[in-house]
């Protein structure tokens, strides 16, 4: 099977094209390698996807059209994994036209080109953001989603929007994944744990929004390809699901397992909420264990360790 994975230099992408370059799919594999975040763990994601043989990449930008219609004409994938998207709540604030061009324009040009080359399955990150100021715990599929409470959020809710109408539209199979704060080797520098991580081992303050009271549905990584790689196969016509843990962990948690495993104690600075932001994640799994067969295992005290000790040993900076 051929599949192009979009944001393959990024945190889930990188997992994913591994996990299925393994299992010998053709991969092709575009990123635009931004600077939202270190530039060196990108291409050192990359260039240990480029030793696989059943691996191509393209850099490029999704909201370059002209780019993407070549793509997909020259290697004619049966599926489309879209992962690519400029992430963050917290920048969406200070830069809302990277939203726009990425998670909006990119993800419409991706789903167009999914449907004039009869590609069989897209399949697209979307997020836990779109729950936005839904108060009911934990949070299912069918829940309100129609207040985001970032333009993060509003841009992969409207992604679920463009979604069903292709489906509905012409036939085009969509499948919806809202992952729930992912975590684990590899990851993403701008997240809480690994940020809270680099600042506790230089004895930097790290900063706690809301005073600490904050809830997330820490997901680790393996349990999220597991995941994506059920949708992948299922290819189901028209799909959302939660991918979390189901289970919301305090943040100030969190931060114990951080200082016992790294031997440090944490200084600590508190501030108020941060816009845009929301108290707490919590993520209602049944639909995702019925049709996915989605049965996440990793909890943050064993996922935790394992992110340190890649941390420790890898990390490339």
């Amino acid at each position: 099977m051929k599949i192009i994975i979009t944001g393959v230099a990024g945190f889930i992408g990188y997992h994913l094209c591994e996990s299925l370059l393994n299992e010998d799919y053709q991969i092709l594999g575009i990123d635009n390698l931004n600077n939202y975040y270190d530039h060196n763990l990108k291409l050192e994601r990359l260039k240990r996807l480029k030793n696989h043989n059943n691996f191509i990449f393209k850099k490029n930008d999704i909201s370059n059209r002209e780019h993407l219609e070549k793509i997909f004409k020259d290697f004619k994938p049966n599926k489309v994994v879209n992962l690519a998207a400029q992430a963050g709540v917290r920048f969406s604030i200070e830069n809302p036209y990277a939203y726009i061009d990425s998670n909006i324009l990119g993800f419409i040009n991706l789903i167009e080109l999914s449907h004039q080359n009869d590609v069989n399955g897209f399949i697209y990150a979307s997020s836990s953001s779109v729950y936005g100021e839904n108060k009911k715990l934990p949070f299912s599929e069918s829940d309100m989603t129609s207040k985001p409470t970032s333009l993060y959020g509003a841009s992969k809710k409207s992604n679920e929007l463009i979604a069903y109408s292709y489906s509905s539209l012409y036939g085009l199979n969509t499948t919806g994944l809202r992952y729930f704060t992912v975590y684990g080797p590899w990851g993403r520098p701008d997240m809480a744990y690994f940020s809270f991580t680099k600042k506790i081992l230089a004895q930097q303050p790290i900063e706690v929004y809301n005073n600490g009271k904050m809830k997330r549905d820490f997901t680790f990584i393996d349990d999220i390809i597991k995941g994506t790689k059920s949708a992948i196969e299922k290819n189901y016509k028209c799909e959302i699901f939660n991918l979390g843990n189901n289970k919301n962990e305090q943040l100030m948690d969190l931060i114990k397992i951080l200082e016992n495993e790294l031997s440090k104690e944490a200084i600590i600075k508190f501030l108020p909420m941060q816009p845009g932001d929301v108290i707490e994640t919590y993520a209602n799994i049944d639909k995702s264990i019925e049709k996915l067969n989605f049965k996440p295992k990793i909890s943050i005290q064993d996922g935790i360790p394992q992110f340190i000790n890649w941390y420790n040993n890898y990390l490339v900076v």
